[in-house]
This record gives C-alpha cells, sequence and structure tokens, in this order.
C-alpha cells in the first residue's frame, strides 16, 4: 500500500477511537464498532491500537484487546507474504 494511505488510514483509525471516546462520556451516539474494526482492516490496525491505549477505549473489551493485534499481525504477514 503507498505510504500516504497508510498514514491517512492509521490517523483515521486514531481519530475514530478519539471521537468515539469522547462520545461515549457525553452519552451521545457512539461510532459502530464494526466501523472501528473496518477502520484497522483497511489497514489502519496500528493507528487503531494506538488509539485504544491513547484514550483508554476499548480496552476492556477482549475483542478489541485480541483482535486488533490479531488483525496487525495478518497484516504483517500478509506484506510478507506478497514481497515474496
Amino acid at each position: 500500500m503507498p505510504v500516504p494511505y497508510l498514514v491517512l488510514i492509521n490517523l483515521a483509525a486514531f481519530l475514530l477511537m478519539g471521537i468515539d471516546k469522547s462520545r461515549a462520556r457525553r452519552e451521545l451516539w457512539r461510532i459502530p464498532e464494526k466501523v472501528l474494526f473496518g477502520s484497522a482492516l483497511l489497514g489502519g490496525s496500528i493507528g487503531a491500537i494506538a488509539g485504544m491505549f491513547f484514550f483508554r477505549h476499548k480496552t476492556r473489551h477482549l475483542s478489541f484487546r485480541l483482535g486488533l493485534p490479531v488483525i496487525l499481525l495478518l497484516q504483517i504477514v500478509l506484506y510478507i507474504w506478497l514481497q515474496i
């Protein structure tokens, strides 16, 4: 993937975590979890993980604590496999 795309998708995933945390605190409409996971699947897994810990958001959810690192690991493996 092109570097500018990866920078933008990771920034978006990071910001989505922050926005959802802010909305959760104010009891407003939330960003669906499938959107948060979707941003990670589209290449923003590093940004999503960083946002999860920076904003302390979704850290108690096992699906996020395990799911986001698994997505990142699969993306790394896929990248290495495509380079061969």
